[in-house]
């Protein structure tokens, strides 16, 4: 998720402040990972030095004064030739699974052990997004869907790998 992008998306809904930016991002896309408060500022400040966004003139209230950001045309432009493009397919080729089964491999450790472990730590987190499903808000249940089909691939490339252990420590070394 690009917060740049995120945080002008917002901004093309509605002006908003720095604090409304982060609760909004929090709630829609922050879950298990929220944003602090100083990268919104930073971002901001950022966007608004590339003329993606312009930030109005402090309005006092009950804490300190804030300023209500407002996105640009430039930053318009940005936010629809973002959303228009599709996301890559597989951005990352060597996940963090693979590498760990062939340095395990390549360590002459038991590569086979850290696949067991790590299907029973996605079942388990299964498990936990399936009560999610059946209890959370649409925007959680749907989050979960993505999540669980990501975990599904994942469980069926651990048993792919795991029947090619013997062929793949060949070709890494061991």
């Amino acid at each position: 998720m690009s917060v740049p992008l995120a945080l002008l998306g917002l901004l093309e809904r509605e002006p908003s402040h720095g604090y409304d930016l982060k609760r909004d991002y929090d709630t829609y896309f922050g879950r298990g990972k929220p944003l602090s408060t100083s990268q919104v500022y930073s971002t901001l400040g950022r966007l608004a030095r590339d003329g993606k966004v312009v930030a109005g003139d402090p309005e006092p209230g009950a804490g300190p004064d804030r300023k209500r950001y407002v996105i640009t045309e430039l930053g318009v432009t940005e936010v629809e030739t973002w959303l228009a493009e599709p996301a890559e397919a597989e951005p990352h080729l060597q996940t963090v699974l693979f590498t760990k089964v062939v340095l395990a491999l390549m360590l002459g450790r038991d590569a086979a052990a850290y696949l067991d472990a790590q299907r029973a730590a996605h079942l388990q987190r299964m498990r936990e997004l399936t009560e999610i499903k059946r209890s959370g808000p649409l925007v959680d249940k749907l989050l979960a869907d993505h999540a669980m089909f990501h975990l599904e691939a994942d469980l069926r490339w651990i048993d792919l790998t795991e029947a090619r252990l013997g062929a793949l420590a060949s070709e890494v070394g061991r």
